[in-house]
């Protein structure tokens, strides 16, 4: 009799219906034997919650308030158990039979159900980089004292995680996180003017979320990545560059105090993440050539590498004076910007009003002791209720 192999991993995957999620379980599709999918949560989209959830049969999903009564009602004939709300989203993450909690879920939603996780010694496969943004402190600190992992799924984060194995973290200089360049790389400030929703969301080399696809197209995507890498990697902002690199193949780069630089190239997919961050730390997972596309030398033949237009995208060097503000500061940008996104794929702003709008919220943060606040996860949560209801008057002036 051919011996079973084992299940290692048990996951909850918190955003399934999203990019990341979904890619995701397919990365559970060509590994049954190493992954098992425990829970499955998602906001809105219950006709996919739906779909995922009759083919993987998980213990547990979670969907927001107003998709229960659907999800329950498709899922009723399962022994699988339907749940909704934020607090039934914190509760999954304790569960004992889940090993590797998949951080998925877009924007501020995310910190506290990862924190939870990481309270209960959880394994964290990061792709919600809200999470660190605002509460990276609070996060961290708490995975040392838990005994927690954290292996991010961002592209970046994980080059530069890869680049670090077996390194010093004495021996390393900065590190240099790259970026396409979004889909106005090359445009002035003035033409972008009134660039509508659907040109923003058309990134050039990945398929990601409407979220992150608008921080891609401003920076402020950048510059979020460099406050989560400050997290992560417990690196001073300041030694944390940004180069532009359309091709998006250099996944991101470590550079050491003898001038040696290393990086992590790899084709635009990310599945290669997703799957590095959960075979992290026992190898790589194996994948079929068909499924998950290789790196080959014809692609290297010409890789260009630019400065950032600061002048043309400011929400950047917005980014870059809060992360060395620190305090609450990154959370007021991470609220202001979330919600002045929204404004503009709502249609109720223009693309140049996003950094205005965040710009605006930073300078009151600033001015009324912002880089005091953020202590406590409460306190966080607070200041992130303020800010949001600040930018939504601000919101409302400019329409």
């Amino acid at each position: 009799m051919t011996e079973e192999k084992q299940i290692t991993q048990r996951l909850a995957i918190l955003g399934s219906t999203g990019s990341i999620g979904t890619q995701t379980l397919d990365v559970v599709r060509h590994h049954p034997e190493e992954l098992s999918v425990e829970v499955l949560t998602a906001g809105t989209q219950a006709d996919l919650l739906i779909k995922q959830a009759l083919e993987f049969k998980p213990n547990a999903v979670v969907i927001g308030d107003a998709g229960y009564e659907k999800v329950r009602t498709a899922l009723a004939s399962t022994d699988i158990k339907v749940f909704a709300g934020e607090e039934a989203l914190n509760e999954v993450c304790a569960f004992d039979t889940v090993d590797t909690v998949v951080t998925a879920i877009m924007g501020s939603r995310g910190l506290k159900p990862t924190l939870t996780a990481v309270e209960h010694s959880k394994k964290i496969a990061l792709a919600n980089k809200e999470t660190l943004v605002m509460g990276g402190h609070l996060v961290c600190e708490a995975a040392e004292r838990y005994g927690a992992t954290i292996v991010p799924i961002d592209s970046e984060h994980s080059a530069i995680y890869q680049c670090l194995q077996g390194e010093l973290r004495m021996d390393v200089e900065r590190l240099i996180l790259t970026g396409s360049g979004g889909p106005f790389l090359g445009r002035t400030f003035d033409s972008l003017e009134n660039v509508r929703p659907e040109e923003a969301l058309k990134h050039p080399t990945w398929r990601m979320g409407r979220k992150i696809s608008v921080d891609s197209a401003t920076l402020m995507n950048k510059g979020l990545e460099i406050i989560e890498a400050a997290h992560l990697f417990n690196m001073r902002p300041e030694y944390i560059e940004v180069l532009i690199h359309p091709q998006s193949i250099v996944h991101s780069l470590v550079q050491f105090c003898d001038g040696s630089v290393k990086a992590q190239m790899g084709v635009p997919d990310m599945r290669g993440p997703i799957m590095y961050a959960l075979s992290a730390p026992n190898g790589r997972m194996a994948e079929f050539d068909e499924v998950m596309p290789r790196l080959t030398l014809d692609m290297l033949k010409q890789l260009t590498f630019e400065e950032p237009d600061r002048d043309t995208f400011p929400c950047l060097s917005l980014a870059e004076e809060a992360a060395l503000a620190g305090g609450g500061i990154p959370c007021v940008l991470n609220a202001a910007n979330e919600l002045a996104v929204e404004a503009f794929l709502d249609g109720k702003i223009k693309f140049l009003e996003i950094p205005a709008i965040v710009w605006g919220q930073f300078n009151t943060a600033m001015a009324t002791g912002g880089t005091r606040r953020g202590d406590t996860l409460e306190d966080l949560l607070a200041l992130d209720a303020e800010v949001r209801e600040a930018t939504r008057r601000m919101i409302d002036k400019q329409k």
